[in-house]
């Protein structure tokens, strides 16, 4: 690792802005903070990882290089139990974080308040929140992300993905191209599934509402039920039974070869259908935002102009 022309072989304590290249190969990268931002971009060019601190506040963030691993970090904030960090003393600082590394390098990236964007990797990516929110943008490698109240939205994320948080939501648009596993207690979750690729969706929520954006024509086995929410369907193919309380809706789209399975308990559940792409030419001004009305006015009650799909 060097910083201008200087190279020591030792961590390096960082108290102020900072830029600092790394020479040596980087397969892995794991970078904790507390408050602030964290941008991670991955590239496919041959030049060096790059390090770039543009604000420390409270104690320093330690940078090393050991045996292929790239660690921006507060020593005293391990990976290990980090969603359990939630000593608000030491929740008084915050860093202004953004690296770039091989795309292929593995990522853990640990947020307790701070906001977190993780672009352009194809390696394995992990991220951990507490309160802070992270956005996932054209990742091809397996996602794991797990929070406390900390949001997730995912880009054009063509890997599998796993989300588990208590109140955290999570936004998957245009994709995904892997299989979903998530569940939470109270978190929203709203789906928007890409055309030409058969579903592989396993959601659980307790009170959370989720809401799926299918294309037409889809392909999947549905099974979602709810014990006490409201439930809207736009396939003519899936069959809602249940008159009071709980609610199932099953059945085939397509040739039902992908998989779509939801279960909560009073959230509700909403399944929509995505616009062709001859109705979306067609649709006055273009674009590719949903038709007036095709979420908003959904039974699953949110305001218009949250999450829209």
């Amino acid at each position: 690792m060097s910083a201008g022309t200087e190279w020591s072989h030792q961590p390096t304590q960082v108290t102020s802005p900072r830029t600092l290249e790394v020479t040596e190969p980087v397969d892995t990268l794991t970078v904790r903070v507390v408050n602030g931002t964290v941008n991670v971009v991955g590239t496919t060019d041959d030049g060096p990882a790059r390090v770039e601190i543009g604000e420390v506040h409270g104690p320093p963030l330690t940078v090393s290089h050991r045996n292929g691993t790239l660690s921006v970090a507060y020593q005293d904030l391990p990976w290990k139990g980090f969603l359990k960090f939630l000593d608000r003393k030491g929740w008084n600082r915050s860093a202004v974080v953004s690296v770039t590394v091989p795309a292929g390098t593995r990522v853990e990236v640990g947020v307790v308040g701070a906001c977190a964007v993780v672009s352009g990797i194809s390696g394995r990516t992990d991220i951990r929140g507490v309160t802070g929110d992270s956005t996932l943008v054209g990742l091809t490698g397996g996602v794991r992300a797990d929070t406390v109240s900390g949001n997730v939205e995912a880009q054009s994320v063509a890997g599998d993905l796993q989300f588990h948080s208590v109140s955290g939501d999570l936004t998957v648009i245009d994709g995904a191209g892997g299989a979903v596993r998530a569940d939470s207690v109270s978190g929203d979750m709203v789906l928007d599934l890409d055309p030409g690729q058969a579903a592989d969706i396993a959601l659980a929520t307790v009170s959370g509402e989720v809401a799926i954006r299918l294309p037409d024509p889809a392909d999947a086995k549905v099974e979602a039920n709810t014990a006490s929410g409201t439930v809207s369907n736009a396939f003519d193919g899936l069959r809602v039974s249940g008159q009071w309380g709980a609610k199932k809706v099953t059945g085939s789209l397509g040739a039902g070869t992908g998989r779509l399975k939801v279960t909560t308990v009073s959230g509700g559940l909403a399944l929509l259908r995505r616009p062709s792409p001859a109705d979306e030419e067609h649709r006055p001004g273009g674009g590719r935002g949903p038709a007036p009305g095709s979420y908003d006015d959904s039974p699953t009650g949110r305001p218009a102009g949250k999450k829209v799909l």
